[in-house]
């Protein structure tokens, strides 16, 4: 099967247009969507959603992911072969989570125009016209050879969050994600909490933690474990990234007690 994520929403015929150059070149192919909301070239999100969505699929997944603000001006084009699977995209770190958890076997760059759409791609849509293509000979077992030239690892572009730093009784961690429900996803992992007393602090806030959502009143903030296994902190019924106004990559911290 071919895994789809992109930003490209669904207003516009462009994630359409790529299933089908996917269909015509192998019919029989699964396609089933990640999602196509991440938020417009939001690089740090993709990162994240890739890395917590591999676990979920059998071996030998193809996962397509366009998320590329830097398209048409000179980034490479690649395939990761992975324990899981194979990870078509460009190389602008949104390999980055995946890399963190799989060792790859086997990266090839995209250069061989034989298995594109066509020898003269759009400077706007590779997706169409380099990365679709790809996935779908991919699907129908074309060598990762026959795609291009093998790179090394250390020549990819990587983007990180900053690490959680422990401290005597703080964790200081940053935010890794936002989801659509403006909850704080950190970077914080659930077992650095195991068997701890523990509460976030922000600004004027003591923020402490629960199982679940519904353990506050609407409109309180909690912390608590997410299904994903990391910190994040939320509002019932509400935004913490509203109500605390933050943003990717700023600081979160914790006090153990």
């Amino acid at each position: 099967m071919i895994t789809l994520l992109t930003d490209f929403g669904l207003q516009d015929i462009y994630v359409g247009v790529m299933k089908g150059v996917i269909k015509t070149i192998n019919p029989d192919v699964d396609l089933i969507d990640l999602t196509h909301e991440i938020p417009r070239q939001n690089i740090l999100a993709a990162r994240f959603s890739l890395m917590n969505a591999v676990d979920f699929f059998p071996n030998n997944t193809i996962y397509l992911a366009v998320v590329d603000p830097q398209v048409g001006n000179g980034r490479k084009a690649i395939i990761i072969m992975f324990e899981k699977g194979y990870l078509i995209c460009p190389d602008n770190g949104i390999c980055s989570g995946v890399l963190d958890k799989y060792k790859p076997q086997k990266i090839m760059e995209l250069t061989n125009n034989k298995y594109w759409l066509n020898k003269n791609p759009s400077n706007t849509f590779h997706g169409r016209d380099i990365f679709a293509p790809i996935a779908a000979y991919v699907s129908k077992g074309v060598s990762l050879d026959e795609l291009g030239k093998e790179i090394h690892l250390e020549s990819l572009i990587k983007v990180n969050i900053p690490p959680f730093i422990l401290i005597n009784n703080e964790i200081i961690g940053s935010i890794q994600y936002i989801d659509i429900y403006g909850n704080l996803v950190t970077n914080i992992p659930a077992n650095i909490l195991d068997n701890q007393s523990w509460y976030v602090i922000e600004k004027d806030y003591i923020i402490n933690h629960y199982l679940t959502y519904s353990c506050v009143n609407n409109g309180d903030l909690l912390a608590l474990i997410g299904s994903h296994g990391w910190l994040e902190i939320a509002v019932n019924g509400g935004s913490a990234k509203i109500k605390l106004n933050k943003e990717y990559c700023e600081q979160i911290k914790v006090i153990l007690n």
